[in-house]
């Protein structure tokens, strides 16, 4: 703790004699940044890179300017020797074991980018090592693993970004939430959250294990099956059907489709809407339709050699109020959200609405979207953005603007849409209990068991 502690003040008697503020302009193109704060060499920060996958890799791309990758963990042998050649120049260390990036001393801050399935453990117990941590989107693969990464969160104090980076896009979702804040759409009544439907597939077959990939490490705490693909056979394509990578989407073994894809992004945003208007209290119920591509008995796929998460879908999330939250696959990628004075519709690249365009005649205040961004420091590019508001607050030790508190409220929506899709039937809710009411079987998807040898380090 002294360490840290000497570590922020060096920082700020650095920023003091370069007379960088640490106090920024809320515009739109901020013109002192985390950029100018951290320019000297001696300010970069070592982090551990845990998961070397495409997300992995941008993501350290787009923080290069005030980090420096030292160590890389990754499963596939091949995707870590890639990310070590065009992040580090060769010079970072390479583990399969990513214990052995949370042993080091010398590294305070990891980057979690693994498939959806190994995202819970590696935070929680990377908080426990004393590190900080940026962890990739959708934090859990349950309800009960939120609660578990909340509560070491207090225990630890430790600072946690969740990749939910649209909400450093200042010029549409952040701008959209000051003018929810400000009272331009008045009470919000309804959101809809366009996010798309997961593709399908033919049956995959079974597949040699690449050399490269330790398949047993991969699957973790998931059930132990086989490997399975089938490359794209004319090559056009990046990517084949398979059971593992980027495809791990579209299993509810690893992930959670759409609705914890893009879900986690527009339904943050959503969620983001409802507490800046004074929404206070969680849902009460959600009812729908669903389509999978596969048949489900009590919740779970019987053919278990294809994509299995839901490729069509509509769900109404009651709140208290006749507040109501539309989530469905089809329709303009995008939030749609509709108050009693007006509505805008935000995607990423598009706000607009009757409120959006009075502002050519009433704009915000100055201060709007410095407020609705927690009053933190604001850096251009959404994903840039993200990274510096991390890097911020990991050195100051604030909140993030997408911290795991927040996160998962917003998560329990779209868990609770995948259980009764996955069920096919309605459920009601006990938001301060975090419970399904009344439903045995459902309740039992708010957990899952962890495969031997694979259970979290507490």
């Amino acid at each position: 703790m002294q360490k840290q502690i000497n570590h922020r003040r060096d920082f700020l008697k650095k920023t003091a004699a370069t007379g960088a503020s640490l106090t920024l302009p809320c515009v739109y193109t901020p013109t002192n940044s985390l950029a100018a704060i951290t320019r000297a060499k001696n300010d970069r920060i070592p982090i551990g890179l845990i998961g070397a996958g495409g997300m992995g890799n941008g993501n350290m791309r787009a923080a290069k300017e005030w980090v420096d990758v030292v160590a890389i963990a990754d499963v596939d042998q091949t995707r870590c020797d890639s990310s070590n050649a065009s992040l580090s120049k060769g010079k970072a260390d390479t583990y399969l074991d990513y214990q052995k990036i949370l042993d080091r001393d010398d590294i305070k801050v990891v980057h979690i980018a693994t498939p959806d399935h190994w995202h819970t453990k590696p935070l929680i117990e990377a908080m426990y090592a004393g590190k900080d941590v940026y962890c990739e989107k959708p934090l859990t693969l349950t309800i009960d693993e939120g609660k578990l990464i909340r509560k070491v969160q207090k225990e630890t104090g430790r600072i946690v970004q969740v990749g939910t980076q649209q909400r450093s896009s200042f010029n549409l979702f952040t701008k959209a939430i000051a003018l929810v804040a400000d009272g331009r759409l008045g009470k919000i009544r309804r959101i809809e959250c366009c996010i798309g439907g997961a593709p399908q597939c033919d049956a995959i077959p079974a597949a040699p294990i690449p050399a490269s990939l330790d398949w047993d490490r991969w699957l973790g705490p998931a059930p132990k099956v086989g490997y399975l693909n089938r490359p794209d056979p004319s090559g056009k394509k990046r990517r084949g059907n398979t059971n593992c990578h980027y495809e791990f989407r579209w299993w509810y073994e690893y992930s959670g489709g759409k609705l914890t894809d893009w879900g986690a992004h527009h339904v943050d945003i959503a969620n983001w809407a409802l507490k800046s208007n004074g929404q206070t209290e969680g849902p009460l119920s959600i009812s729908g339709k669903s389509q999978h591509p596969v048949e489900f008995k009590d919740g779970f796929p019987i053919q278990r050699d294809r994509y299995n998460t839901a490729t069509n879908f509509s769900f109404t999330v009651q709140y208290p109020g006749d507040v109501e939250m539309i989530i469905k696959s089809d329709g303009r990628n995008g939030v749609l959200i509709e108050g009693d004075k007006g509505r805008i519709f935000v995607s990423r690249g598009k706000l607009d609405g009757t409120p959006v365009k009075a502002l050519a005649e009433n704009p915000l205040p100055e201060d709007a979207i410095q407020k609705a961004y927690k009053g933190l420091p604001m850096e251009q590019n959404e994903r840039r953005a993200h990274w510096a508001n991390f890097l911020y607050c990991h050195r100051e030790q604030k909140e993030p603007i997408s911290d795991v508190h927040s996160h998962m409220q917003m998560l329990n929506v779209c868990h609770l849409a995948g259980i009764s899709a996955r069920l096919g039937r309605s459920l009601k809710w006990d938001d301060k209990n975090e419970q399904i009411v009344g439903d045995d079987l459902a309740n039992s998807f708010l957990a899952r068991p962890y495969r031997k040898g694979f259970e979290i380090n507490m």
